[in-house]
């Protein structure tokens, strides 16, 4: 027999079938409740206790609940496992509720969905980094990519043609993107690719005559081009996000600022392979530690951080612009004092954007004010510290921004308590002498306290029952208890006449009277309208705030931009960088770079990085090319990345790690370091190779800065070096592009011979007594050997294989030089390889230096003897 459905589970049913791709958390009183596949899904997700509630056509209904106080926790847990969250709250008390009947379901709908790219509360979001949505739109062959972070209300726009897609989401990172249902397989694979989740929407969210109508309705006004001159495609994206927004916030949007069109121009382009091999935001292995922006980092606020990763990851291509930053940047470094006086202030600098995020929509609290109150409070101390003073046009316009506040800034400071709670509905947020009716209000409940505790004296003389207690809870409100034995005198009278009886448990008998009653309302009446009073002026105040929240936005940016100018100028004293000279100009010198995240992996184990030059002159339009040589754990891929992170961070407007830097524009960045299969997509570590460089030699204009390393290696020695030497001379002939070619190939060490513009270097080594040493230092000239064999002893190669490599290797030389057919007559005539190691050279025999300077003890000597003991030791040497 089926079982009835009851009201519960139908409307439970009803909302489900309106979110189908979510997980349903169902309100119902301090839990939020899933049933049936939700149930199935979130327990086993998040590893909690599956039961069952009642039967649904003849079958157990699975269910499983999370507390609503640590909700948010879970919401983390699921986005990161791919799901979807509908938050289904009751829009009603459940007394109200009854009053339409004893079935009467309370009502309930969904306030919100939780996706990856809505998150605005700070449990689950990175402090650090920006909460990316993003949204392709492609109208007719023209192409636009919009994003925003809700957290923060950043709105950005920009054309992206098909080929730019990728590079683009890769500087990016964003954790949701929005894409048309229908578009093209090849498109979405793309997409795929970056790991982010996928949210298809249909093509009217697309629509570029509603997304401008959208635009209007979300900031107000009759027409768009206040904002700029936007493509249908720029319309058609920005308009996907507002309606997915409208979707998920359930029409509460967030405070957006007003659209902001990007060119691509004027960002320098960097790919995706080349952001993974220079590890700029992340590092190989994924986390932020050991990545460049983790090495730079010493911005002191959320905001600051955010911007500092924006730049690194879009550096500008406008040499004005750059030129500004590091202005900005020369005077704190001039200034030290002052740095350290901005610094110390922006340590107190709470996350202003996000708390204006969640106040616009209507999840903050009064924590969330104190953050604006706090910030402003900062600000203006940072304007009054800084208006007098002689500053460069980027601090001068950041300052300028932090005026103006005194009004907000005063009725913050009024209202709210130093520390309020996070919630409104926990109360206690409003500083006393800021209402009044709140402040009487307050009186009578707090007084009230006192009037209990002097009643309970009072009854305790009246009864000489010294054990009675006033006690309260929710159901019976106050009452008076007193033990069994006691109860029998207050049942009896004349104190039955005063204490009415109200309930009697195993062990205590409860009364009460009508003097308590009548003060009992007074009491719960005064804290319920504390409460609500409360209630409504963070209500005026998070108005207030909202009312200015451009200004305060403003304000919110003008400290991100502080911030990071004064992080970037304690970076280049604290490291010994140096301004860079930016000019159009396609020049690039650098004398004594180094690279920034070596240097400080080597700066812990008390090592010192070996700083190299590198001189790459274009003249006119040819180009720029040096050859690179020299074996294994040289330090060949170090040079190379180096180079490109010092282009970068010029460009993004910091201090390079070197002692003079000349950098003329670097419109491109492209770097082939290192591969590894895509097993995934099918492709072989030389396939991904291929792809990269293929892309390079597809992309790469005259100002491009492009670096290879060991272009060919894998596959067939011939077949290598062809694809290396016809590469290096694309780069020469067609790209024309300044360039780093490190090789093991050393026959191409003759082009620099042929061709203007190259030209040979190598990383310098020292044999000793059979062993290699690295100098890492980089010359002029080519190298003579790879001294493969000896890293490979290095690396812990058994003996007898180190031995056998030397014999073939051997062979093959000896066989190369006296010809094919002697060379294959040598290696035919070669022993089998013998599992039996190779004889231990002799050791050396110990000089008679050696052994003096055994039994000298330095710190005993004199000066003197010092003295004798150099003679000493030069005879001996001689002998």
């Amino acid at each position: 027999m089926t079982a009835q459905v009851t009201p519960m589970m139908a409307q439970f049913l009803e909302i489900k079938a309106q979110h189908r791709d979510a997980l349903l958390f169902y309100r119902m009183g301090d839990f939020y409740e899933m049933f049936f596949d939700d149930a199935v899904a979130a327990a086993e997700a998040l590893d909690i206790a599956l039961t069952k509630r009642g039967k649904h056509l003849g079958e157990d209904i699975p269910m499983c609940g999370v507390p609503v106080h640590s909700a948010e926790g879970y919401f983390l847990t699921l986005i990161r496992k791919g799901f979807r969250v509908a938050v289904c709250e009751q829009m009603e008390d459940p007394a109200e509720a009854k009053k339409r009947g004893s079935k009467a379901v309370v009502h309930r709908a969904v306030v919100r969905l939780v996706t990856p790219g809505t998150l605005t509360e700070d449990t689950l979001l990175e402090a650090r980094r920006h909460n990316y949505l993003v949204a392709y739109a492609d109208i007719r062959g023209e192409s636009s990519l919009a994003w925003t972070d809700i957290s923060t209300g950043a709105f950005h726009v920009m054309p992206c043609p098909l080929v730019r897609l990728a590079p683009e989401l890769a500087r990016l990172a964003p954790r949701e993107i929005l894409v048309a249902d229908g578009m093209s397989n090849d498109t979405v694979s793309l997409i795929e690719e970056t790991g982010a989740a996928i949210t298809p929407l249909s093509p009217s969210s697309f629509d570029s005559g509603s997304a401008e109508r959208r635009i209007q309705s979300l900031f107000q006004v009759k027409s768009i081009e206040s904002f700029g001159s936007f493509t249908r495609s720029d319309l058609a994206a920005m308009g996907a996000i507002i309606d997915y927004l409208e979707i998920t916030q359930k029409g509460k949007l967030p405070l957006l600022r007003a659209p902001s069109r990007t060119l691509a121009q004027r960002m320098m382009q960097i790919d995706a392979a080349t952001r993974r091999n220079l590890e700029l935001t992340t590092s190989i292995n994924g986390g932020r530690a050991g990545s460049l922006l983790a090495t730079i980092d010493r911005t002191l606020t959320a905001g600051g951080a955010r911007l500092l990763e924006h730049r690194l990851s879009s550096p500008s291509t406008q040499i004005p612009i750059v030129t500004e930053r590091l202005d900005a940047v020369s005077a704190c470094v001039a200034d030290s004092a002052l740095s350290e006086t901005l610094r110390d202030t922006l340590r107190k600098v709470p996350d202003m954007d996000r708390a204006l995020s969640r106040l616009g929509l209507d999840r903050g609290g009064p924590r969330d004010l104190a953050a604006i109150r706090n910030g402003l409070a900062q600000a203006a101390h940072l304007h009054e510290t800084l208006r007098n003073q002689d500053l460069p046009k980027v601090l001068s316009d950041s300052v300028n921004a932090l005026s103006g506040h005194d009004d907000l800034l005063n009725l913050l400071e009024a209202a709210l308590i130093a520390e309020p709670p996070l919630l409104a509905r926990d109360g206690g947020f409003i500083a006393p002498g800021y209402d009044a009716d709140l402040d009487d209000t307050r009186q009578l409940r707090d007084e009230g306290k006192g009037i209990i505790g002097k009643m309970q004296a009072e009854f305790i003389a009246t009864t000489g029952i010294q054990s009675l207690k006033i006690k309260h809870n929710n159901v019976l409100g106050y009452f008076i208890e007193t033990t069994a034995t006691h109860a029998q005198k207050m049942l009896s009278p004349p104190l039955s006449e005063t204490f009415i009886h109200r309930q009697t448990t195993a062990n205590q008998v409860r009364f009460t009277t009508v003097e308590l009653s009548e003060i009992e309302t007074k009491i719960l009446n005064a804290g319920n309208r504390a409460l609500e009073i409360e209630k409504t002026l963070f209500q005026s105040l998070k108005q207030a705030v909202l009312t200015r929240n451009e200004q305060v936005g403003a304000a919110a940016a003008a400290l991100a931009e502080i911030d990071l100018t004064a992080a970037l100028a304690h970076l280049a004293r604290s490291e010994n960088w140096v301004r860079a000279q930016i000019d159009d100009s396609r020049d690039f010198v650098v004398a004594s770079g180094r690279h920034p995240v070596v240097e400080r992996a080597l700066q812990k184990e008390g090592e010192p990085f070996i700083a190299n030059d590198c001189t790459l002159t274009a003249e006119g339009d040819k180009a720029a090319l040096t050859l690179l040589t020299g074996p294994n754990m040289a330090g060949k891929s170090t040079y190379l990345r180096q180079n490109a992170l010092i282009a970068i961070l010029a460009q993004m407007g910091s201090f390079v790690p070197a002692t003079s830097a000349k950098i003329g524009l670097v419109s491109q960045v492209f770097s082939r370091v290192g591969a590894s299969d895509d097993l995934a997509r099918g492709r072989s570590t030389f396939m991904v190779e291929m792809v990269e460089t293929a892309a390079i030699l597809n992309q790469a204009d005259e100002r491009a800065l492009v670096i290879l390393d060991e272009i060919g290696r894998g596959t067939a020695t011939y077949d290598g070096l062809s694809i290396a030497w016809a590469t290096l001379e694309h780069l020469h002939e067609v790209n024309r592009c300044r360039a780093l070619f490190a090789t093991h190939y050393h026959e191409m060490t003759s082009l620099a011979d042929r061709m203007d513009g190259v030209k040979n270097a190598t990383v310098a080594v020292r044999e000793w007594e059979g062993e290699v040493i690295f100098l890492h230092e980089v010359r002029p000239g080519a190298a003579d050997r790879s001294y493969g064999v000896q890293v490979a002893k290095l690396a812990g190669l058994p003996a007898s294989v180190v031995a056998r490599a030397h014999d073939v290797l051997d062979a093959l030389e000896k066989g190369e030089r006296e010809g094919g057919e002697r060379q294959k007559a040598l290696i035919d005539d070669l022993p089998l390889f013998s599992a039996t190691p190779a004889p231990a050279p002799q050791s050396v025999k110990p000089s008679p230096v050696a052994d003096r300077l055994k039994d000298i003890h330095p710190d005993m000597l004199t000066p003197k003897e010092a003295l004798d003991l150099i003679y000493e030791l030069k005879s001996l040497e001689k002998d």
